[in-house]
């Protein structure tokens, strides 16, 4: 797909237009109700389709496909940086009504950091196909650590990585929050606030994902432009997304073992791809195959999970009927 500095420029423009609107709109901190969260989590699904729509529209029916398929890969990739997210709020104890600031701008430093791994992603492609064998075996490696994880009954906890506490230790940091400030003056000494070190933890720790989502989604497309408007719309409605299904994501139990069958897959397609481009004559996974892969394996995860969920409380209570049966109350001891 043939992209102009000027369409560039407007989609950029238009991107940067949406987030200013969302950032006026939750200008002021208040607990996210679940019914707002729903309303904007369709309202940034409707914007992603409507845009794959208009590539459609446009005669770029390729650039549609892979869209789509980009959209939907980054956004189940992105579903499972909420569990992540959530490990950082419990760990800042952030004030319920300041975590959709926090997101907000932990968003917006993470589409930043991400439109440079995509730029340097496109150069690297372009200069050396042969980056295909290593972003597939590296995405085939990332698929089985999942599984490795997801089978580990270790709890997993929020480990500040190197960067974030150098920034710490330049800066310093407040005993406390102070409402929306990211700075203030102590003993004359200008410190970060725990809400800004809370919004440099997500906007960083998500490049530790974009470490496998920007070559997975490379997979799927070569064209920077789509690779970067996939991410985009993934990532603008992540916020309403933590507060919408953030009770629900203990029931994605299969979530891990769904992702890990998505990059297994791509990897296979890269490599795929890279041997084809180097000569040698095997098939290639065409992109609407690869739609259809990524949306069939992410409805058996999300049934597989609810089912093991509702079985999982079924168990639970009849353990607890069980014991109550054994265990005779206090009040049946003293009648007896």
């Amino acid at each position: 797909m043939n992209v102009s500095l000027t369409l560039w420029a407007l989609t950029i423009l238009g991107l940067s237009a949406l987030i200013a609107v969302d950032f006026f709109i939750g200008r002021k901190p208040h607990d996210v109700s679940i019914r707002e969260a729903g309303i904007w989590t369709v309202v940034w699904i409707v914007l992603a389709v409507l845009f794959g729509l208009g590539l459609l529209l446009a005669g770029e029916s390729q650039a549609s496909g892979e869209f789509f398929a980009g959209f939907i890969t980054e956004k189940s990739l992105s579903v499972d940086n909420l569990f992540v997210f959530v490990l950082i709020m419990a760990k800042f104890a952030v004030p319920s009504h300041l975590q959709q600031r926090v997101l907000l701008v932990g968003v917006l430093i993470a589409l930043v950091l991400r439109a440079v791994f995509i730029a340097a992603g496109a150069a690297i492609i372009a200069s050396f196909s042969w980056v295909f064998y290593i972003f597939g075996a590296f995405l085939i490696y990332t698929a089985w650590k999942l599984i490795q994880e997801a089978r580990s009954d270790e709890e997993d906890e929020f480990e500040e990585n190197r960067l974030l506490k150098s920034v710490e230790r330049k800066f310093g940091v407040a005993d406390r929050y102070h409402d929306t400030k990211l700075f203030i003056r102590v003993n004359g000494k200008r410190v970060m606030t725990p809400l800004m070190v809370v919004m440099l933890a997500i906007g960083t720790t998500d490049v530790l994902f974009a470490l496998d989502s920007i070559p997975a989604i490379f997979g799927l497309t070569q064209d920077p432009y789509i690779v970067f408007t996939a991410n985009a719309f993934a990532l603008m409605g992540l916020r309403q997304l933590y507060f919408l299904i953030g009770g629900l994501l203990k029931k994605l139990v299969h979530l891990s073992y769904g992702l890990s069958v998505i990059l297994g897959f791509i990897g296979v397609k890269l490599v795929l791809h890279a041997l084809h481009e180097s000569g040698v004559p095997v098939p290639e996974i065409s992109t609407p195959l690869s739609l259809v892969f990524i949306c069939g394996i992410l409805i058996i995860t999300t049934i597989t999970s609810l089912v093991a969920s509702r079985r999982q409380v079924a168990r639970e209570a009849e353990e607890v009927a069980e014991g109550a049966a054994v265990d005779p109350s206090p009040k049946d001891s003293v009648d007896a």
